[in-house]
């Protein structure tokens, strides 16, 4: 029986040695919602780098036509400086004096009336 026993136990030694564990790996998958909110992020992302990328476009346009209308605005300053200083120079009693002389007016003490500011 010996003999017998031994048979067998070197059988049931093979068949241990002859099964394998086999580990089953398991993908994950990515279920339908999932895909659908990675979609719907990656759309949101997008729509969020446009919107920055239109609004800093309307940024410079705005800062763009608001240095140019400071530009007209420095311009039109120094043209009414010009014309103040024009007008201080015209405005001194001795040309009006000559302007009065050259077209016949004379001075009469009498008319004069003195206007304070």
């Amino acid at each position: 029986m010996s003999s017998i026993a031994k048979k067998i136990q070197e059988q049931q030694q093979a068949e241990q040695q002859r099964t394998v564990q086999t580990v089953i790996v398991h993908k994950a998958k990515i279920s339908f919602g999932e895909v659908v909110l990675l979609c719907a992020l990656a759309i949101a992302i997008a729509l969020a780098g446009v919107k920055i990328v239109s609004n800093q476009t309307a940024i410079y346009e705005t800062n763009k036509s608001i240095q140019q209308v400071e530009a007209k605005i420095d311009e039109q300053v120094k043209v009414n400086n010009d014309l103040k200083v024009e007008v201080s120079e015209l405005s001194t009693y001795e040309r009006i004096w000559k302007k009065a002389a050259e077209n016949g007016l004379m001075l009469n003490e009498n008319n004069v009336k003195v206007v304070e500011e």
